[in-house]
Order: C-alpha cells, then sequence, then structure tokens
C-alpha cells in the first residue's frame, strides 16, 4: 500500500476562521506539589521531546481519517466517564486527560454535541486535578456544545486548549505529566481506528494502523526517559505488548519532490515522500486485538 506523507496535519486543514485565546492571569500561578513534578535527569533534551510530541498525534487526527472514510459513529468506542472522581493520582488524571481528548475529538468530528457535555467536564475535572485547567476553555466550551453551533470552533478551541495544557507542563518541569498525557491521546486514537477497522475493514485504515509503527517507536523513547518511576515501567511494559505486535510491519521511505505554497502570505516548503506499508491480515489482527486487550487494562480504574 502507498501513501503520500504530507508535513501539514490534517488538524491545519480541519481548523480554520476560527481565533481562540487562553491566557494565563498572574493570579493563577501556584505551588507545584513535589509528587507531579518530574526531578528525574533527563535523557533525551526538553527540545527534542518537544519535537517528538509534536509528530505524535493530534485528538482529532485519527477521528478525521475515520470520519473520511465514511465509518460511522460508534459511541460504544469512547471511554466511560462515569468514574473520573475515582482518578485520584496525577498520573492517572494525565493519562486519561489525554484519552478524554481523543474521545472529545472523536464526537466533535461526528458533530455529536449531545455527548460533548460529559467529556468536557471530565477532562475540566483532570485539567483541574494536574493544575492545567486555566487553559481549558469550560465554559466556551459548554457554550458552543449546547447550542450546537459554531462547531468549527468548538473543535479548535478543544485541541488548543490541549495543545496550551501540554506545552505548560513541560514549561513547568512536568514533561512526565504532558508525556502521559500525550500516550493517552495517542493509545485511543489507535484504539478508535483498530476498532473501525475490526468492524469495516478499509485499505487505508490499515496503512494508517501499520505507520504507528514510527509514531510509537517515537512515543516508547519518550516513556523510556522516565523509566525508573514505577508507573511509567508498568506503562512501558503494557505499552510493549503492542510495539512487538508491530515488529512484522515494515516501512519504507521514498523521498519525493518538495513543493511550494503560499500559506498565510509566506512561502511554505512542504516535503512530500511516499510511504510503503507493508503489514498483513494477519499481523493486523493481532494488533487489533493487543490494542483493545492494553488500552481496556489501561483505562480501567
Amino acid at each position: 500500500m502507498i501513501k503520500r506523507i504530507f508535513t501539514l496535519l490534517v488538524v491545519s486543514l480541519l481548523l480554520f476562521a476560527c481565533k481562540s485565546r487562553v491566557d494565563r492571569k498572574s493570579g493563577d500561578e501556584f505551588e507545584v506539589p513535589d509528587e507531579i513534578v518530574n526531578e528525574g535527569v533527563l535523557e533525551i533534551s526538553e527540545e527534542v521531546m518537544q519535537n517528538i510530541v509534536q509528530n505524535i498525534s493530534s485528538p482529532v487526527e485519527m477521528a478525521s481519517l475515520v470520519k473520511s472514510l465514511n465509518a460511522s459513529f460508534s459511541g460504544k468506542y469512547l471511554a466511560p466517564t462515569d468514574k473520573v472522581d475515582e482518578l485520584t493520582t496525577s498520573y492517572q488524571q494525565a493519562f486519561n486527560l489525554g484519552i478524554y481528548a481523543a474521545d472529545l475529538g472523536y464526537l466533535n468530528i461526528y458533530n455529536k454535541t449531545n455527548s460533548v457535555i460529559d467529556y468536557i467536564t471530565a477532562i475540566k475535572t483532570l485539567a483541574d486535578g494536574v493544575r492545567v485547567g486555566q487553559f481549558f476553555d469550560f465554559t466556551t466550551l459548554k457554550r458552543l456544545a449546547q447550542s450546537n453551533q459554531n462547531l468549527d470552533s468548538l473543535m479548535y478551541i478543544s485541541v488548543h486548549s490541549f495543545n496550551q495544557m501540554d506545552k505548560y507542563l513541560r514549561t513547568d518541569n512536568r514533561s512526565n505529566l504532558s508525556t502521559l498525557m500525550v500516550t493517552g491521546v495517542w493509545i485511543e486514537g489507535l484504539y478508535l481506528a483498530t476498532q473501525v477497522a475490526k468492524s469495516d475493514p478499509h485499505p487505508e485504515l490499515a496503512e494508517r494502523i501499520g505507520e504507528q509503527k514510527i509514531i510509537m517507536d517515537q512515543l516508547m523513547l519518550i516513556l523510556y526517559n522516565f523509566k525508573s518511576d514505577k508507573y511509567f515501567s508498568k506503562l512501558i511494559d503494557d505499552l510493549n505488548v503492542i510495539q512487538n505486535e508491530f515488529s512484522d510491519v515494515t516501512i519504507t521511505i521514498q523521498k519525493g519532490e518538495p513543493e511550494a505554497i503560499e500559506e498565510d502570505g509566506m512561502l511554505v516548503i512542504i516535503q512530500k515522500d511516499i510511504s510503503i506499508v507493508n503489514i498483513s491480515d494477519d499481523k493486523l489482527n493481532s494488533i487489533i486485538e493487543k490494542t483493545e486487550q492494553i488500552r481496556n487494562k489501561l483505562i480501567s480504574i
């Protein structure tokens, strides 16, 4: 299977004509409890981590692909929100914040505004728990969801809020929690894609799942940065189950010709490469099975 990879994320195409600004007020400063500060010695720099994180996932990217393939919406794919108050540790809160951010992206893509309130409420609870609630515009998101209007703005603010929370955690010496948020987004996006592939197989979706081998290698690189922590060590062990399934997936990259385009009055160079992904049906089924098993384990209280 062959696919053209564009350096511009799909979210850039979806989120347009919308503006949002979330400022941190001086009165929002606080002391961060010791237990949620990353005090380990980083084996890779923050700059390298930031570059990797930006390439890993967007809360709406996989959902957008699924929608583009005309796959039907299914509420059974979503993580339940009824036990959010039982997520009491900062690690649980950060990880599940990522899970719910991906689910919110799925709901937004399909315009399921009736269910959005539950997820933005859950995200607000968890964001407050890890002291990044000031970047989550709950009031505006709730109003937009209830009015069933300005859905582009709803999606934009949701993604922007997630990016702001992630950025703040990294600059606030809490890259461990940022990593857990991103891991939650990624695993939920993979789960969504594999569940759709299970019920409604599609060659492009299988290819995108296969490409996650590269993304997962990058994600694991960041997770190993915190491997001395018991929580991360256990998470790495769980995700290794999925990573092992990707070992037989082969991906070759053929360099394409760069293309110059004008964007917002500026010249932007887009490098177009061709990715050749080889993933057998048996291997895809194994990845689907292990992803479901590990994701459900990770979201259980």
